[in-house]
């Protein structure tokens, strides 16, 4: 089994804050086989970390988190940005056309670009796999209601820290039984549904000092777009 951390981002995200490097030498301290690192709407970070992995002992896993009208879906196997502002199902085809996956991260979150405010739950099962577990969770409502349809419609299961500080990463953990440790390996295993999770809470300090850097990323950026 491989221990694999599905969903992280970068300095590249607007509400990250590390390097690949950090990120992939937190990843080795961890003890983890593989890594994706999901920016969102960004993959230059993630092929950089494909590329740097091997220096490290790991995998890394190219991937994105898209921003489709609906809400937030993870792109992996990707190697070409999603563009955002596609519909959910579009979004899930333009992934699906790179031979990539297509993960629902924090489904049942509405206040985190989760999907479920905006399509219906046989649009959610379009997805290739149910992220079930994210860690910057509050009271773990909306992880339990995430499980609770997986397991209904029996789709594969993930696991992911969210990670946007680096010291976090492995917080949580996808289990795989793949056949080798490679990217396509883990994908196909994942599609399988030969997964387990386990995670923790992100501590509820951390997930605001994360928010409140995103916010003042996000308002700089702006003011930078407005007045140059």
């Amino acid at each position: 089994m491989l221990s694999v951390e599905l969903h992280t981002h970068s300095s590249l995200s607007y509400d990250g804050r590390d390097p690949v490097e950090l990120i992939l030498e937190q990843a080795k301290a961890v003890g983890l086989d593989a890594i994706a690192v999901t920016d969102h709407d960004e993959i230059d970070a993630s092929l950089e970390a494909v590329e740097r992995a091997p220096e490290y002992g790991l995998v890394a896993i190219p991937g994105i988190e898209i921003s489709s009208k609906a809400g937030h879906v993870l792109g992996l196997g990707v190697e070409e940005a999603v563009p955002p502002g596609l519909s959910y199902e579009s979004t899930i085809e333009a992934i699906h056309d790179q031979g990539g996956l297509a993960v629902i991260p924090h489904p049942f979150q509405e206040s985190r670009h989760g999907v479920m405010a905006r399509i219906s739950r046989d649009q959610l099962a379009l997805g290739d796999a149910i992220e079930i577990y994210n860690s910057r969770l509050l009271t773990g409502r909306a992880n339990r209601q995430a499980e609770r349809f997986a397991r209904s419609r029996d789709l594969p299961m993930t696991a992911g820290s969210d990670a946007h500080i680096s010291e976090m990463v492995g917080q949580a953990v996808t289990r795989v039984d793949a056949d080798e440790q490679s990217a396509d390996a883990i994908l196909d295993a994942i599609r399988e549904g030969k997964t387990s999770v386990e995670g923790k809470r992100t501590p509820w300090h951390i997930s605001l000092r994360q928010f409140g850097g995103g916010v003042t990323r996000r308002l700089r950026n702006t003011v930078v777009g407005l007045f140059g």
